[in-house]
């Protein structure tokens, strides 16, 4: 992947006009949080649904679940009229074909959690399935997968880009300050923030919005 291609994500949107001001910000996806286990404020599909209506064409909308029933998935895929989900939680590759077969123009990405160099066999089971993998934190101490605030390996994480044939998402406490680095290190096809760009409230903090897309890009 070339230098200055990085594709950027948005997550944790839960109002229209933080959507609009990321996106005008230069985002390349918005992340929204729909039955997603441990999320501060998860949205309904419905109110999601009337978000992504009016998102720019340029944006991808991102359904951010820890759901792992397909039939659960495709029905609030349908609801939210995401394109992309991202996936929490232990969805198998099956799950994620039949997803897929359901709703042939959507995308999913596979959500990994880096502790150690197994994650990257872990990576290798998805590639045939799943469109992109995510690699996130895993906070070791309480088990809590996925926004922790905290960086990983990101040693482990730049493997994984070198042994796998599919996009990979870095995220897992990134910041404006450390994403340039993040950027070198790994190279990866995208990046996905959220805590990081966010003010005390959880809504979106669009100065450090436009940093981070900058330092990335």
């Amino acid at each position: 992947m070339a230098e200055g291609k990085t594709r950027v994500k948005i997550c944790g949107i839960k109002t229209l006009e933080d959507a609009l001001a990321a996106a005008e910000a230069g985002a390349d996806e918005l992340g929204f949080h729909v039955g997603l286990t441990g999320a501060r404020a998860p949205l309904e599909a419905d109110n999601v649904a009337k978000i992504i209506a009016e998102l720019p064409e340029n944006v991808e909308s991102v359904m951010v679940t820890s759901v792992t029933e397909a039939e659960q998935l495709i029905q609030l895929a349908r609801k939210t009229g995401a394109q992309v989900i991202q996936l929490y939680g232990d969805a198998t590759p099956e799950t994620i074909g039949d997803v897929r077969k359901a709703l042939p123009g959507i995308k999913v990405w596979k959500v990994l959690n880096v502790s150690d160099e197994s994650s990257i066999e872990k990576a290798k089971e998805y590639q045939d399935s799943a469109d992109a993998i995510a690699l996130d934190t895993l906070n070791k101490e309480t088990g809590v997968r996925g926004g922790t605030g905290k960086t990983h390996d990101w040693n482990i994480s730049k493997k994984i880009v070198e042994s796998i044939s599919i996009p990979v998402i870095l995220a897992g406490g990134l910041n404006p300050e450390n994403v340039a680095d993040a950027v070198k290190t790994v190279h990866p096809y995208g990046l996905d923030v959220n805590s990081g760009v966010s003010n005390p409230d959880g809504s979106k903090n669009i100065e450090k919005v436009k940093a981070f897309v900058q330092a990335a890009k």
